[in-house]
């Protein structure tokens, strides 16, 4: 097993519903990475707004999305767990689990990662992680970085991928991703209205939400079946 292998790599979200531009960015990150991609459903997500499918529900379509892909795994860790799904938290119980050497990762959005000053305990966050931001075309984040985060970040990047197995935490990879279209919340907004959907999620991902009547599907406005 190559060193690279060894990273253990978290994406998380609330992916509600999952759709293919949540794979695409997965898919991407764990062939330029060489890692496995742990697919983390958030359970009561602090910085958004209540979900519109249940976690069991948002975990059954992840779980439906990936079938049984090489190196795409779904990981329930924060729906065993009470509260808000604070990423420190997960940060500090995985790291107690995995050890103080093990390096971690978590890929998160371009959008995602200029928000990171309002996470809790954002500055810790460092010591016990690498980040890889997923930047699409016209989305980066040279021109946008808040002042307190540039600082924090000074030293941190890191010019290639095997950057992150040489050290557990405290790095920085870009990572270009192809532009998509999908967006959660359009998808819903496209079921609701009645409008085309279903190529923009798993064929599975499609099924589970009409039968589960999620996001209006399967009602007079959601257009037949």
């Amino acid at each position: 097993m190559n060193r690279q292998a060894s990273l253990r790599l978290l994406y998380g979200g609330t992916f509600d519903p999952v759709h293919n531009g949540h794979l695409a960015v997965a898919r991407h990150a764990r062939d330029a990475l060489g890692a496995q991609v742990h697919l983390m459903p958030a359970a009561d997500p602090p910085h958004k707004g209540p979900t519109h499918a249940d976690a069991e529900q948002r975990a059954a379509m992840l779980a439906l999305a990936i079938g049984d892909e090489p190196g795409l795994l779904v990981d329930r860790r924060e729906l065993l767990r009470d509260g808000p799904s604070y990423t420190i938290d997960t940060l500090r119980a995985l790291r107690a689990e995995l050890g103080p050497q093990a390096p971690i990762a978590l890929l998160v959005g371009a959008d995602s990662f200029l928000g990171l000053p309002t996470w809790k305990s954002w500055r810790e966050l460092f010591g016990y992680a690498h980040f890889v931001v997923a930047e699409r075309p016209g989305n980066g984040i040279d021109s946008a970085l808040p002042a307190d985060l540039a600082q924090r970040l000074a030293g941190r990047w890191a010019g290639a991928a095997a950057a992150l197995s040489d050290a557990p935490s405290g790095k920085v990879l870009r990572l270009e991703q192809p532009l998509r279209p999908e967006s959660a919340s359009d998808i819903r907004r496209r079921i609701q209205a009645g409008e085309p959907w279903r190529d923009q999620v798993p064929f599975a991902v499609a099924a589970y939400i009409v039968q589960n009547r999620l996001y209006g599907a399967g009602t007079v406005t959601s257009g037949p079946l």
